[in-house]
């Protein structure tokens, strides 16, 4: 499972080596100060937070979506999982707009590293 971890003035989406596979990426990485929001999402599943194109990765609706997901004017990462709990973490620069995360960290976890919108 993805994990989010803030080392220095990095923060890094660990991927497990089957998501990096599925996923056709190394775990991603971005400075902490590029950070605009991080959003606890309460539907991850609906077209205004998986939109875009999928490409490369893999995706089946309401049960995974792991990989790049192009959009207008740039990518997201996208690692969600059925059900789980997601967050929207969003940068203003990078390699990607945006990370859709469910990771295994908990939500207090996510509270004590970031500073939530909502």
């Amino acid at each position: 499972m993805a994990h989010v971890e803030r080392f220095g003035s990095y923060v890094i989406l660990a991927l497990s080596k089957r998501e990096r596979v599925f996923g056709f990426h190394s775990s991603p990485q971005a400075r902490y100060d590029e950070i605009v929001s991080v959003r606890k999402l309460k539907k991850a599943w609906s077209w205004k937070v998986m939109r875009g194109m999928r490409a490369p990765g893999v995706g089946l609706p309401g049960v995974v979506a792991l990989g790049t997901w192009r959009v207008r004017r740039g990518k997201n990462f996208m690692v969600v999982y059925g059900k789980k709990q997601a967050y929207s973490i969003t940068f203003s620069s990078g390699d990607f707009n945006q990370w859709i995360v469910s990771p295994d960290n908990s939500e207090a976890e996510m509270r004590a590293m970031f500073k939530f919108d909502n």
